[in-house]
């Protein structure tokens, strides 16, 4: 992996055309990156429109807990709100310069059912699994997996100090698609998009598209939106969202407005499904960094066992006993 430079954004901006009430922001950016002495460049112009911002229905506090062989974590997506959230099964997030906090990792354990997303902001994690696949996931960086039919992986830090910083999002899989083949990618910080917005605003595209970028990844059942958004202080950030996604913005630094309510630190808003509402959009009085998650869902009976996330109960029983017979190893 060649080491990567950015030059300065450059943008240009048109904006703060208000007609009927709709917010019109244009915008011409070019970006210019380095990787292994190629020069990458990217150019946008976009218009976005939000005409009426989604609402907040609740706020959410995570719970501490931890994780693999210890690893302590908190736990923000929970199983009570699975159906609320569908797709979205779980969200962790693990913070922590502690090395007893996160040295012992997550040794080799299933999964079944669903896919993995996890987004490291800072330290290094080894990915090995039964399939073959392995994977040195560092700062920036995103590892997707799907699960499938069945596989045994394990995430090890590869640092004995320092800060350990990061997310793993979990994305189930239609009945259809639960017992496809397991799927793995790696994709390191360069390769995922970003852009940047006229207020100064940051935006990295982990999936789906926003404001005229696509991001690294697509799934057409779900059509994720999986954006990490750094807010400098006295900005506006909007984006488009279909009103029939289900969606949530977790704070992970600094505090937010969301269509007139408070979002503190360490805390998730689901935002209201309001059949009007074509966007939202966050205002920050001071710095703030949050993750903007959305999602169509599925509407599918949910049921996990752990590791596994299925349609019904004999469902997991088969997982239980293909994983006593071998029969995730080698998927």
């Amino acid at each position: 992996m060649g080491a990567i430079a950015r030059n300065p954004i450059l943008a240009s901006w048109d904006m703060g055309v208000h007609q009927n009430n709709i917010h019109y922001f244009y915008a011409t950016l070019t970006s210019i990156s380095t990787q292994n002495g190629i020069m990458a460049m990217n150019k946008l112009t976009k218009l976005e429109a939000v005409a009426q911002p989604r609402t907040v229905e609740r706020i959410v506090t995570g719970v501490p807990t931890s994780d693999g062989a210890g690893v302590k974590l908190t736990r923000v997506l929970t199983q009570d709100l699975q159906h609320r959230l569908d797709p979205f099964l779980m969200l962790d997030n693990f913070r922590s310069d502690n090395p007893d906090d996160y040295l012992a990792g997550f040794p080799d354990h299933p999964h079944r059912g669903f896919e993995t997303v996890t987004y490291m902001i800072a330290g290094r994690m080894r990915h090995r699994d039964s399939a073959g696949h392995e994977g040195l996931l560092q700062n920036g960086g995103v590892q997707w997996m799907t699960a499938g039919r069945g596989i045994v992986h394990s995430e090890m830090p590869e640092q004995e100090d320092g800060v350990m910083e990061g997310f793993q999002l979990w994305l189930n899989l239609s009945a259809r698609r639960k017992m496809i083949p397991a799927w793995y990618r790696d994709f390191p910080r360069a390769d995922i998009p970003e852009y940047i917005t006229a207020d100064g605003v940051v935006v990295r595209v982990i999936a789906g598209a926003s404001n005229g970028v696509a991001g690294a990844m697509r799934r057409e059942e779900t059509e994720p939106l999986y954006l990490d958004i750094e807010l400098p202080a006295d900005s506006i950030f909007s984006t488009a969202l279909p009103p029939e996604h289900n969606a949530f913005v977790y704070a992970y630094r600094g505090r937010l407005t969301i269509g007139g309510t408070m979002l503190g630190e360490s805390r998730m808003a689901i935002l209201s499904n309001t059949p009007q509402a074509d966007g939202v959009v966050l205002i920050a009085s001071g710095p703030a960094k949050a993750l903007l998650v959305a999602g169509r869902p599925l509407g599918e009976p949910i049921v996990q066992h752990g590791p596994f996330v299925m349609n019904t109960k004999e469902e997991i029983y088969k997982a239980l006993t293909d994983l006593r017979e071998g029969g995730f190893a080698g998927n």
